[in-house]
């Protein structure tokens, strides 16, 4: 009987010691691997602010892990700095191309002009017009293009903040009813009842925005007008543009925004579809987006919808 207690203490004794044992390894493990964490940690935020450089290496876990961290760095700094380099390039050639083909088609419209002021032939008069014509659709062509380079490859900072909505429909009222006006239209812009509507936007970029938007609602509409006006949402102004023009089906309005895409019915009038490709670039920059809903033969209303103060507060 004693022997049997005897052998039962020591079992007892055993169990106690494994427990404890398994207790301080579990600690030991948890220990340790709070230190690797802590250590990794150290080393993403001495590579996050730059400072990161290995230690002696050895062979070590935590030496193979600074190194393929060091390759890793030292690889996405050449990267950034090929991503500058070939920027700068871009940059070079976009000033370049805009540089060497104004100064021509100046020149050519200069001489269009003067063409103009002589006496010649009605047939050479339908000539120079449509000369002066090309021309110009040339340099429209010319600066879309350098606008459009300048935003995809980031060369174009754009400063949205705080500034008044109403003054931007209102600028761009005086830039385009004389259009509405030379082909009958009427060009309505409804801000009375909320003239303290503010958003942030880069007003420069965003004017450019609307002004693509407003201008192709004249363009493809015939007959009756262009209708603007502010839409207060919750996080967002909307600035509604609604015409009375040819509408858009249902399948092409998923292509609109598309660059370069222009539908069959408007392939005859000016343009190089690049306008509302513009229009929702300017807008993604700056936080907002576009929207269209339209029906065939029934007009089309395009919505700008442009970040209240709040919203970026929030950002």
């Amino acid at each position: 009987m004693e022997t049997f207690h005897t052998i039962s203490v020591f079992l007892f004794l055993v169990g106690i010691f494994s427990l404890l044992g398994a207790m301080v390894l579990t600690i030991v493990t948890l220990y340790k691997r709070k230190m690797a964490l802590q250590r990794m940690r150290q080393m993403l935020d001495a590579a996050i602010d730059g400072s990161f450089a290995e230690s002696a290496y050895d062979e070590s876990l935590y030496s193979a892990v600074e190194n393929k961290l060091s390759e890793y760095l030292n690889a996405s700094e050449a990267s950034a700095r090929k991503t500058a380099e070939e920027k700068d390039r871009i940059k070079a050639l976009i000033a370049d191309i805009s540089h060497q083909t104004k100064t021509p088609i100046s020149n050519i419209l200069i001489y269009t002009e003067l063409l103009k002021e002589q006496e010649l032939p009605e047939e050479a008069r339908q000539s120079v017009a449509l000369l002066e014509s090309q021309a110009q659709r040339l340099r429209f062509l010319i600066t879309s293009l350098v606008k459009l380079s300048r935003l995809e490859t980031g060369i174009i900072t754009l400063y949205p903040r705080e500034d008044s909505v109403t003054g931007l429909l209102e600028e761009a009222y005086k830039q385009f009813h004389h259009k509405a006006e030379e082909k009958g239209l009427y060009l309505h812009v409804d801000s009375q009842e909320i003239q303290e509507m503010t958003a942030v936007f880069d007003a420069k970029w965003t004017e450019e925005a609307l002004g693509n938007v407003i201008d192709n609602a004249i363009k493809y509409t015939k007959a009756g007008g262009v209708t603007v006006t502010i839409k207060p949402y919750e996080l967002f102004v909307g600035i509604e543009v609604a015409d009375t023009g040819i509408g858009i089906s249902e399948e092409e309005q998923a292509k609109i925004f598309g660059r370069f895409y222009r539908t069959v019915e408007v392939s005859g009038e000016e343009g190089v579809g690049i306008g509302l490709y513009l229009a929702r670039q300017i807008l993604q920059m700056e936080g907002g987006y576009i929207k269209v809903a339209s029906e065939t033969g029934k007009g089309a209303k395009f919505t700008l919808y442009l970040q209240r103060k709040r919203e970026i507060e929030k950002n």
